[in-house]
Order: C-alpha cells, then structure tokens, then sequence
C-alpha cells in the first residue's frame, strides 16, 4: 500500500540542501541501503585486489630463482574465490539497491498525488497540468536515476580508493602523494564548474516544463483550432518552444561538454606523471620499490582516476537530480493549501447558508468579486444566481463549494462558520454539475458510481432513470460496461449531462450545485435535463446559476448580482415585473 510519504520533503526545500533531501527521501530503507553498501563491497573487490595480487605474483617470479608452484597456486585459488563471489555479490546488491528506489519512487509518486488532493483550487489556476505532469513523471525518473548512478559511480570510487590509498600506504607510501594531489584538483574542477551546471539544469528543466504545458495546452485546443484553421499558428507557438528547449539543451550540453573534456585531461596527465615518477624511482630506486610496486602503483592510480572521472561525468546527471528533488520540493512544500486538520466533522448536513457582509477578492484582481453580499438561504431552498459576465456569481458557488474562502465577512453552514470545518466531510453531502462534464475513461457504471466502486447495479440504473438517461444507456452496446473514451469522447453534451445528474443522485447530496449546466445543451436534451432536474432538486439545497430561463424561472427566489453586489431579490415572476436589471436580462434569456 503506498505511504503518505509527504513529510519527508517538510523542512528539507526552500533553501536547504537537496542533498539532505535526498537522504530523508530514502530514510525508511537506510538499512536496506547499509546492506546493500556491504555486498558492493564484497562485489566490488576483485577491482582492487587484483592489483595487488598481481603485483604480488610479478614480485614472486621476478625475485625467485626457482617457480613456487604452491605460492602461485595459493594466489591463484584466492583471486578465484574473489572473482567468483561477484555473481551472488552483484545479485544481492542489485535486488536491495532496486527494492530501495523503488520504494522512494512509490512514495514520491504517492507523495505528490496526495498533496495534489490538498493543494487549494487557486493553486491549480496558477499552475499549468503540463508542469505538474512533468514533476510526476520525469522528475522522479531523474531522482531514481540519479541514485541508481550514485551507488554504482560513488561506492566504485569510493571503496576503490580506500583500498589503493591503504594498500599503497603498506606498500609504497612514498606515491600517496599523487592520490593527495589529484583528489583536491578534482574537487577544484566540480566547484568552478558546479554553478553554470546547476543554473542551465534549472533553465532547462523550466523549458521542458513549459513545453509540456503547452503540450497539453495544443491537444486541448485540437477541435478549436481545426474549426478556426489555425493550424499553422499552433505549431509556431510549438515551434518556438520547441526552439526555446534546444536553446537551452544545447547550453547544457555545452557546459557538460566543458565539464567532461576538462576532467578527462586533468586525470590523465596525472596518470602519465604518475607512470613515468614510478618508473624513474624503480630504475634509481629513489624509494625502495619492486617491478609489483610499479605495476600496482599506475594501476591502482589509473583506476582511481577513471573511478573520479567517471564521478565528475555523472556531475550533470547529479545536478539535473538535484534539480529535480528542488521541483518536486516546489509541490510538496507549497503553503497553498487547503487545512482540514482538526477541524469540526459535519455528519448531519442540512444546507442552510448564511451570508454575513462576505467580500472577496482575488490575489490577482483589482476589483472586489464580491462586496458586502448579505443572504440568507433556507434548508432545501432552490436559489439563482443572475447577472452579467463578471457579476460574482461563479465567486459565490466557488464558496459555496469551498474552493475559497471570504476575505471579509463569514459564511455559515447550518449556523458553524465553515472555515471551522472540515470541507471534505461537507462536500461529501454535496453534489456539482458543472457547465463542462467531467467524464474520464472508464465504464458508466465507474462514471456514474464514481467514488462508490461497491454500489448496488440496481441504484445505478434508478439513478440513470431519474436522470433522463436510461434509454440511451441500455441502447448502448454494453450497456453499463460500454467505455466512454478520454474526457467521455463518444457521448453527446446531453448524453453527459444526465450521466453527471445521475452521479449527483445517486450521491443523494444535501447541496446542489448547478453551474451552467444547460448552456451547452440543445432544446431537446434541456428538456430531458430540466425534467431530470425536477427529480434532483426535490429537498435538496440547490444553487443555481444559469443563462436560460428555463433552468431559473421555478427556483424559489432569484439573486440578481452587478458588480459583486446584490441589487435585486425575488421570485421570476415578481422580478419580470418590475424595472431593473433583471428585466433587462430576461430579454436576452432563452
């Protein structure tokens, strides 16, 4: 089952080092991990055994007279065992390793889906699906990938020059000098080079970013832009982008290229001194060393700056990991989120919505939303909401809902302020048809029982009746089984507005929540839609807001908004008759 993992990041983004992020990401599986350390090292130690044991069996036939078959045998039966135990070595490490990223990769993943169900609505507004799909998908793959390469590179050259450095201490302490040296200059090398790495990782993970918002941005638009012939518009936008990532793509294959080149040299100059200082010492034996000690001192020197080279050419794939605990850091610590922690549980909802001086307005508006709105609104009352584009009257359902909140005033349900509630236990006795149905893909049944997977079959199909659709749904080839397709792609717009209204009764909400819901609807489908929402409305607090008059003229009363503002109250009728704002929209209702 997976975790919620999502304090693992608290405290460890805006500033701290990702590195320790990354450790606390992994904390559950530190001892998998130790574990998995200790066969690498059984794993990896032919490596640097076996120069010297080869620089052992050159001493033994350069310095005896006669072949010691038994000393070679023994040396030979030792560096089989160490050859041999790789296998089951490699696959212990390998199986602990992969079950400890895979498990960091779950929770992660697990991670950001449930603080993507926390993140407030306005956090939404503001950033694109595209980016958030990114740092799900490819920001993740660069963590696991990333640690997998750490292990590999890091402990390789880890453990390979901890056994050359002791190994050369017993032997030929006089070299350790040429390990002291070349360690400090390949740390100078990472530090003038880590900051332009860090800086084009960062831009480039934004243009990838970018480009896979406009991505889905393009296939969104697909039917509008095929409508308007704007095909050719489309890809310059995509082509621009397109161009903006290889820009950038191209800076950090640049200062990669840099990177690499400049590592690669500096070792192996290094390597070549070493060679030639080893060999003049044993000509003038400046140092006591043997021929095994030549051999033993250039190889084990040769083979640790191919470990660092190695390590200073994962630095780019280091950096772009880092880069990624920073995103997905950015979702799991953003402070935009909705609090329902320790707030009051709503088990008996009735609906009654008290309105008490409530203004809003939005970050990013210079107006207020809504200004000094005072309402009272009965349990079971059906109430509309109407007024020109920019009335407030979308503000208002969005509160209602709780997607935001009043910046002044109070909003009550059923006499409790609701920011002293728990909005999950609220919306659980609350249904919202919107304007655009939300159909994924999946079965009508998953459609229609969306959120009660266990629901009788027979519910489901008085649902589908009460809301107009029985016919065409048992006309369909599977019935209940047929698959809708993405975003319900082979139904009409009435044909998903009365799956939506069967969701909505078969939840059997206290609160109703209306939202356009026949704007889009030609005149036959409004009517099997209006005559299903006579059934749903039955009891049930309802808000609606509409264009048609049809969907609004049998509601209890009707708030007439302007400018934030209530200017109007009353029923249909009562309103149509008297000048004002209402009678002016009514002209230009259906």
């Amino acid at each position: 089952m997976p975790v919620d993992s999502t304090h693992l990041l608290e405290g460890r983004y805006r500033g701290a080092s990702p590195v320790a992020t990354l450790l606390q990401i992994f904390r559950p599986d530190w001892g998998r991990l130790a574990l998995a350390v200790f066969f690498f090292i059984l794993k990896h130690s032919p490596v640097w055994v076996l120069p010297w044991m080869t620089a052992h069996i050159i001493d033994l036939i350069s310095q005896s007279a006669t072949p010691d078959w038994p000393a070679l045998g023994w040396s030979a039966g030792i560096l089989a065992v160490i050859i041999v135990q790789n296998v089951p070595s490699a696959v212990v490490y390998v199986r602990q390793v992969s079950i400890a990223v895979r498990n960091a990769e779950l929770r992660l993943r697990s991670a950001i889906v449930r603080r993507l169900q926390h993140l407030s609505i306005g956090y939404y507004t503001r950033q694109s699906a595209g980016v958030l799909q990114s740092k799900l998908v490819r920001d993740v793959e660069a963590i696991e990938q990333v640690t997998r390469q750490l292990f590999d590179a890091g402990l390789s050259t880890l453990t390979g020059m901890t056994a050359a450095i002791v190994i050369t201490a017993i032997r030929a302490p006089g070299f350790l000098v040429f390990f002291l040296l070349a360690a400090p200059l390949a740390v100078l090398l990472v530090r003038v080079l880590r900051r332009p790495i860090e800086r084009r990782n960062a831009e480039f993970r934004r243009q990838v970013e970018r480009l896979s918002a406009q991505l889905i941005e393009i296939t969104t638009l697909v039917p509008v832009t095929r409508a308007h012939s704007l095909e050719e518009v489309e890809i310059a936008r995509a082509d621009a982008q397109l161009a903006e990532v290889r820009a950038a793509g191209l800076q950090l294959d640049g200062i990669n290229a840099l990177f690499g080149a400049s590592g690669w040299v500096m070792l192996q100059l290094f390597s070549m001194l070493c060679l030639v200082t080893a060999a003049a010492m044993y000509w003038t034996q400046w140092l006591p060393i043997t021929l095994g000690d030549v051999v033993m001192v250039t190889t084990y020197f040769t083979s640790i700056m191919n470990a660092l080279l190695g390590l200073i050419g994962l630095l780019p794939a280091i950096a772009r990991g880092l880069e990624s605990v920073r995103s997905i850091g950015e979702v799991l610590e953003s402070p935009d989120v909705e609090h329902n922690a320790g707030k009051l549980q709503v088990a008996n909802l009735r609906g009654a919505y008290r309105f008490e001086a409530v203004s809003f307005s939005y970050p990013e508006g210079e107006a207020a939303a809504l200004h000094d709105f005072t309402l009272d609104v009965a349990a079971g009352e059906v109430l509309a909401l109407v007024g020109p584009s920019g009335a407030g009257k979308s503000t208002v359902l969005s509160m209602i809902i709780g997607f935001v909140r009043p910046s002044r005033g109070r909003l009550l349900l059923d006499g409790r302020d609701l920011n002293t509630l728990d909005l999950r236990s609220v919306r659980r006795g609350l249904s919202v048809v919107p304007q655009e149905t939300i159909l994924f893909h999946g079965s009508i049944r998953d459609n229609v029982a969306y959120g009660a997977p266990g629901i009788d079959d027979r519910r489901v199909w008085a649902a589908l009746k009460d809301a107009n659709a029985l016919d065409f749904v048992q006309e369909l080839p599977d019935g209940l089984e047929t698959r809708l397709g993405e975003r319900g792609a082979r139904l009409s717009g009435g044909q998903k507005q009365r799956l939506a209204i069967a969701r909505a009764i078969l939840r059997d909400p206290r609160v109703l929540v209306l939202d356009e819901a026949t704007s889009a609807l030609d005149t036959a489908s409004e009517r099997l839609v209006q005559e299903a929402f006579g059934r749903l409305f039955a009891g049930r607090t309802t808000f609606i807001v509409a264009h048609r008059l049809s969907t609004i003229r049998h509601a209890h009363r009707i708030v007439v908004l302007d400018r934030g503002r209530i200017v109007q109250i009353g029923t249909h009728d009562a309103l149509l008759a008297q000048p004002g704002l209402y009678q002016q929209l009514a002209r230009n209702i259906v």
